[in-house]
């Protein structure tokens, strides 16, 4: 899927939507308008389903899905990821995001995106313990 392959009226429905942030100490509600004007955003492929999160198309290369979270209806996905476009640490390359699907269409948009800061998982957690965010 491609953005610029939506219709127009579906391009109206991704501008009139507002998302949430906290990236570099920059935080509040953005619009996604913005994204559209001054971003070259592009549709992810997530587990088979169309994504589009508040970033580069450029920084699709350097995203790792560190874990996904659907929702039992399949209308809502967290994400935590990696982007290393900037930097590699996992200290200051995690993100999170909220994406939940728009009506009539068959993608998820997102409407929380933060940092989010990597920390190793103990074996205390189940499922856990071989995660290894490093790499």
């Amino acid at each position: 899927m491609k953005l610029a392959n939506v219709s127009t009226d579906t391009l109206e429905k991704i501008k009139s939507v507002r998302w949430d942030r906290i990236i570099e100490k920059h935080e509040g509600p953005e619009n996604w308008e913005s994204v559209l004007r001054y971003y070259e955003p592009e549709f992810m492929e997530i587990e088979g389903r169309w994504v589009l999160l508040p970033i580069e198309r450029e920084h699709h290369a350097n995203i790792t899905i560190i874990r996904s979270i659907w929702s039992a209806d399949g209308n809502s996905l967290t994400l935590f990821l990696k982007d290393t476009t900037y930097d590699d640490d996992p200290f200051f390359s995690g993100y999170m995001a909220v994406c939940d699907k728009l009506k009539d269409e068959d993608f998820f948009l997102a409407i929380l995106y933060h940092e989010w800061f990597m920390i190793e998982r103990t074996d205390i957690f189940e499922g856990f313990s071989s995660l290894n965010l490093t790499d």
